[in-house]
């Protein structure tokens, strides 16, 4: 009889202990109530969840990123995050991870969020005129070369002109004229840098681009100071942004005319950083 009651006992602790170690290991359950992304600027990704039991958790962006829902022990989860950068690909997806108060995680399916495609091509405009702006600007910044004649003597240049101010009439593609600022180096030159303003008219061709007629004011900065009359030709576009041209300038002091010298030189036209009137 005695031994009865004992095998009983120890049925009756195995029993008790087994459903302790059930409980601890019970799977915690995760329940998505909503996920979705903002249509307007910052793009967020809000993804809100309960769980069966209290747990902290975490999420998990396509594989690699990775932030912190709930830090402390809670059964509802809500999650906002900035995604601006992911809009190069049609999708996410994302993990929950939890972890229960006995510091058992569990990892939840892979769910897959859309991202919209107006959201996809608004990303894609933006980045293609960024890279255009960049690309323009790198491309805007090469200066021009020139063939100078001085005193019969030749010498190369580099020169960049930025177009300040065009002026437009609406049926035009290029302004009927500008104002703009131009630096030039001459190299092995008695006279080296000069810088020059002025103004210049733009007439639309048929067979070229079209035909510029201007006139500068040019200094050293030191008191060599005179007028440059000059005549472009715009040849042909190049990418719809910039048009190829050639020049031919004719420097000249009013005073001292042997320090007369001319220019020829070829380079690219854009008003894409001008101020437009």
């Amino acid at each position: 009889m005695g031994n009865k009651i004992i095998l009983l006992l120890c049925l009756f602790t195995a029993t008790l202990f087994s459903q302790q170690d059930s409980t601890n290991l019970k799977q915690v359950e995760i329940y998505v109530i909503d996920s979705f992304i903002s249509p307007e600027p910052p793009y967020i990704f809000t993804v809100s969840f309960f769980t069966s039991d209290s747990c902290t958790s975490r999420l998990i962006i396509d594989n690699k990123m990775e932030y912190d829902v709930s830090k402390k022990l809670d059964m509802s989860h809500k999650a906002e995050i900035n995604i601006s950068d992911l809009f190069n690909k049609k999708s996410i997806n994302y993990r929950i991870i939890v972890k229960d108060k006995f510091n058992n995680e569990y990892l939840s399916q892979e769910y897959e969020l859309e991202i919209p495609q107006n959201l996809v091509n608004n990303y894609k405009k933006n980045y293609g005129l960024l890279q255009i702006c960049c690309i323009s600007g790198v491309i805007f910044g090469i200066p021009s070369p020139n063939f100078v004649l001085k005193n019969n003597k030749s010498y190369f240049s580099l020169s960049k002109e930025i177009p300040l101010f065009s002026f437009f009439l609406r049926s035009y593609n290029y302004p009927f004229g500008y104002i703009g600022l131009e630096y030039s180096h001459i190299f092995n030159a008695e006279k080296k840098n000069f810088l020059r303003i002025g103004y210049k008219q733009i007439i639309q061709l048929n067979l070229i681009k079209y035909a510029s007629f201007g006139v500068n004011h040019f200094t050293d900065l030191k008191g060599y100071n005179g007028i440059s009359p000059e005549i472009s030709l715009g040849l042909f576009n190049i990418q719809n942004v910039f048009t190829f041209y050639v020049r031919y300038r004719y420097n000249f002091q009013l005073k001292l005319r042997e320090s007369d010298f001319h220019e020829i030189s070829a380079g690219l036209y854009s008003n894409f950083f001008s101020i437009n009137f």
